[in-house]
């Protein structure tokens, strides 16, 4: 049985990480830095994040890969390093989760290495330039990475786009016909995405294509996605619906992103968000190992 079956079979509300990005900001990174550059120059500070998350109870884990496809890489002169900078962040959590397993012996569920991939950066054509085959092959090559590295599943994250996720789904499955696929969609836009689609008829797509689980991220906060969630449910009540909402909105204080949600805020909503119909409850922008421990211990209780 694959660990993903596995996980599914035996928890019932899972727990996800939280943010990526505005930790690496608190650990050093600036604004000019590329975040995926860590997982070979840093990688100490990577993994110290994705410590915190296991320790904190997260049960799926996202690879620091959001921006590492070929097309926001070629805007800094790296399409070169593409295998090398995915490979390496799948290796460095997938060493981290066992360095975990190690530590915790009477765990009985293992953590999951996501392999994160996030938007092109680019419009589809006819909106834009880039064509849906070289999108396909974007992500395709990315997946590959992320799957030799030692990814457990692929995670397709912050899209706008239907015909976006088409393409890193099928870039997927050209890399791997059997690795399972959770993708996640943000609605920020009076409940839509910024491309116009609801929840609903993302949540019909998604499993159409058989997505093993689907839902939001990012955006303005949970209560968002507390609708989001609720809207997919009502359309695929057996769907396994992802929550990963910011922790809260953020805000400008002296030039930096603040997000004002506290733990305890971010514990009500992922009960809320059970609630709602989401299985797979974490956090994005602004959510910390401090957040994620206190929903993990909501759901728990």
């Amino acid at each position: 049985m694959n660990r993903w079956q596995h996980l599914i079979d035996q928890s019932n509300s899972i727990i996800a990480d939280g943010a990526m990005g505005t930790m690496l900001q608190q650990a050093g990174l600036q604004a000019s830095d590329l975040p995926v550059l860590w997982n070979v120059d840093h990688p100490d500070r990577v993994q110290a994040i994705q410590r915190a998350y296991l320790d904190a109870g997260a049960q799926i884990l996202l690879t620091n890969t959001f921006n590492g496809n070929r097309f926001r890489l070629a805007r800094h002169g790296l399409e070169s390093r593409i295998d090398e900078l995915n490979r390496a962040g799948a290796q460095i959590l997938r060493a981290e989760v066992e360095a975990y397993l190690k530590r915790n012996a009477a765990v009985t569920v293992e953590p999951l290495v996501a392999g994160d991939m996030g938007p092109s950066g680019e419009l589809l054509a006819p909106l834009g330039k880039l064509s849906f085959e070289d999108a396909v092959a974007g992500f395709e090559q990315q997946a590959r990475a992320l799957i030799a590295g030692g990814s457990d599943v692929i995670w397709i994250e912050t899209m706008a786009d239907l015909e976006e996720v088409r393409a890193a789904v099928e870039g997927t499955r050209r890399a791997s016909a059997e690795i399972p696929l959770i993708a996640t969609m943000t609605f920020d836009t009076h409940g839509r995405t910024i491309m116009g689609i609801k929840p609903e008829t993302a949540a019909a797509t998604l499993s159409g294509w058989g997505v093993a689980a689907f839902g939001g991220n990012c955006g303005n906060g949970p209560d968002e996605i507390v609708s989001v969630i609720q809207k997919m449910h009502a359309a695929m009540p057996a769907a396994i619906l992802v929550a990963k909402p910011n922790a809260g909105l953020p805000e400008m204080v002296n030039g930096a992103t603040v997000y004002r949600a506290t733990p305890e805020t971010m514990a009500n909503a992922a009960l809320q968000l059970r609630a709602a119909g989401a299985r797979i409850i974490g956090g994005c922008c602004g959510t910390s190992p401090a957040h994620i421990a206190a929903m993990a211990r909501a759901l728990k209780d």
